[in-house]
């Protein structure tokens, strides 16, 4: 099982993993908040730790196959997701439990952002740095980052790129070369930090709250210096620039790339998935600001628009930024938003969710099925964007979509086991599984009330969601260890 090179990995990944405590622990000292010694011990520690898997396979050179590959990926997530939680127990304020401090590692790390953290406001500067960096470093996947410089340390990186990807397309490349298409990727994720950046200082934040909050809109994630999220600033400005990032987060990053090379917007208005993308989150914006305006949630009907589209936009996304308590609106409305959480952002983007490709896949089965009711004989080829799809990817995408389900149904029980109501673990699951965040019930403001057994069962669902189901259940099926 290729044990040797898979310590190596993560032991240098661990080494790798170490140097972005040191930014927060600058910001601390900038801003004099007198949380650096935090970061400076977590730096230490998990240096040590990478360099202790590492030093005695250092020698080892060999190419990682298929099944190491996605060992690698799921045990550094989550040995990630513990060694991040380090600067938050031993920090001061917050102060916090061993469980707080995964759950809000692994919360940022996987893009939920879901928070145990009340008092947001009186945090130290280094630690709102940190929780924005854990998730600007997991949108994109810092295994996708990992590839672009182990070819430097002799390590092949397919495998790695191929496990943590998302999406049914995991094999397409963008560049020959799996180093320079990670590149790519990465230069294009910097570009629309920074732009977005830019674009919140010039809408009125501060440059501290413009780059913290540009780095949780484009890995859509949804962590926020304020316990009012955006609507701290209360500003229409700030909340458009938001809404447009969002949705280019949301797109894969593919065609970013494709109409960056080409100077052409053409990939965007060719693809089927983004089309599509576009028309539910129109869908079910149209539907929350007409509700909201027909029940008088809001007083006029401009802010009825704008808090129905805002929302709509973050929740269809997965980013789970708020304006309102979304989740005290009436009616059916906070559950319609939630689920189009399920559906989420496209493949290959960092949102959450089914992915919009599976989804318009699901339905074009669907009907496939319903017209084969009156035609049996039929030949009915299921097509996207005008190309048919094979059998396998199809059935591939109903057995995730099964294994979603049940993945899903299980967990829920689970949760609801701990004592949490069929509506808050509902809600908390699906907020945990499509990596959105705020719930409803009892983990609509915050998670910090529930139980630590459900905390921890949520963590696993941020992980799943975040791996795309296959990459974590496959290490538990027996036939993945028989040699």
């Amino acid at each position: 099982m290729q044990r040797a090179v898979i310590q190596r990995i993560v032991g240098l990944l661990l080494m790798v993993f170490s140097f972005t405590t040191l930014p927060p622990a600058a910001v601390g000292w900038w801003y004099g908040d007198g949380a650096i010694f935090p970061f400076v011990a977590a730096f230490f520690a998990t240096l040590v730790l990478g360099t202790v898997a590492w030093f005695p396979v250092r020698h080892v050179k060999m190419d990682v196959r298929l099944r190491g590959g996605f060992i690698i990926v799921a045990v550094f997530w989550l040995v990630l997701g513990l060694s991040g939680s380090l600067p938050f127990m031993l920090s001061e304020n917050p102060h916090m439990s061993l469980t707080d401090s995964v759950f809000e590692s692994i919360s940022a790390l996987t893009t939920t952002g879901a928070t145990v953290i009340t008092g947001i406001d009186e945090l130290p500067h280094s630690i709102l740095f940190y929780r924005q960096q854990l998730q600007w470093m997991g949108g994109m996947g810092i295994i996708v980052l990992a590839v672009a410089i182990l070819p430097m340390l002799g390590i092949g990186g397919m495998q790695l790129y191929r496990a943590e990807t998302p999406g049914p397309m995991k094999d397409s490349k963008l560049t020959p070369r799996i180093t320079e298409t990670a590149k790519a990727l990465w230069y294009i994720y910097l570009g629309l930090t920074v732009a977005c950046a830019l674009a919140y200082w010039l809408a009125g934040m501060s440059g501290f709250d413009a780059i913290a909050h540009s780095f949780s809109t484009i890995a859509i994630g949804g962590f926020s210096t304020h316990d009012l999220s955006m609507g701290y600033f209360d500003s229409a400005a700030i909340e458009a620039v938001a809404v447009v990032f969002m949705l280019l987060a949301g797109i894969n990053f593919a065609l970013h790339f494709l109409a960056w090379r080409g100077t052409t917007l053409r990939p965007y208005f060719s693809d089927p998935e983004v089309r599509t993308y576009f028309s539910v989150l129109l869908v079910s914006a149209s539907i929350a600001s007409a509700y909201l305006y027909e029940t008088q949630t809001f007083d006029n009907i401009a802010s009825a628009i704008h808090h129905g589209i805002f929302q709509a936009v973050s929740i269809g996304t997965t980013s789970g930024f708020t304006t309102a308590d979304y989740y005290n609106w009436p009616g059916f409305l906070p559950v319609l938003l939630l689920f189009t959480s399920f559906i989420g952002g496209c493949a290959g983007s960092t949102g959450g969710g089914l992915k919009v490709i599976r989804f318009l896949m699901l339905v074009k089965q669907g009907m496939r099925e319903i017209f084969r009711l009156i035609h049996p004989n039929a030949q009915i080829p299921v097509k996207v964007g005008n190309k048919p799809l094979s059998e396998p990817v199809i059935n591939a995408v109903w057995g995730f979509f099964a294994l979603y389900i049940a993945s899903f149904t299980l967990m829920m029980l689970l949760v609801m086991m701990t004592g949490l109501d069929q509506v808050s673990a509902f809600s908390a699951v699906a907020a945990s599984m499509n990596n959105l965040g705020p719930g409803l019930g009892d983990v609509g403001a915050h998670y910090g009330n529930i139980n630590s057994a459900a905390k921890w069962i949520l963590c696993f669902a941020m992980l799943l969601g975040r791996l795309e189901i296959f990459t974590v259940l496959v290490l538990l099926t027996p036939a993945f260890w028989r040699k």
